[in-house]
């Protein structure tokens, strides 16, 4: 497991429209908006210039959805920190050989054409880890 980054910070809100005011203010600059419709999620992914850390906004489209559910217990805020892998399947077998608890024991479809699969929270020292992989 190495070349890793931090790809994006995942963070859930009621309104991605509402909630990417304020990055904007800041400087960041919208690259992507799509719906994943398999994790019940509208996603409008803002960068800023100079870093390859992204902010990804997470709207969820019902309260029934795991953004929706995050909302419901916990508000608003950062949901998950997304860590970018070179190989998610080799990173995932490694990962569960040295005792770690995984919610995707295989990668399933993130945006914008990535793969991803999440580390469980117990593991982690409390965060939720996204594992990303990009197709390019």
């Amino acid at each position: 497991m190495n070349d890793v980054s931090v790809d994006h910070i995942g963070i859930a809100s009621e309104s991605i429209e509402s909630a990417s005011g304020f990055w904007e203010l800041l400087g960041f600059k919208q690259n992507a908006e799509h719906v994943n419709e398999e994790q019940g999620v509208r996603i409008k992914m803002l960068e800023g210039s100079g870093s390859s850390a992204k902010i990804e906004l997470l709207e969820p489209l019902g309260p029934n959805t795991p953004i929706g559910r995050f909302i419901s217990k916990k508000g608003e805020g950062i949901q998950q920190l997304a860590i970018r892998v070179n190989d998610i399947e080799s990173t995932i077998t490694q990962l569960i050989a040295s005792g770690v608890r995984m919610i995707d024991k295989q990668p399933v479809g993130g945006a914008s054409g990535s793969i991803i699969a999440f580390v469980h929270p117990s593991s982690t020292g409390g965060v939720l880890v996204e594992l990303v992989e990009h197709n390019n």
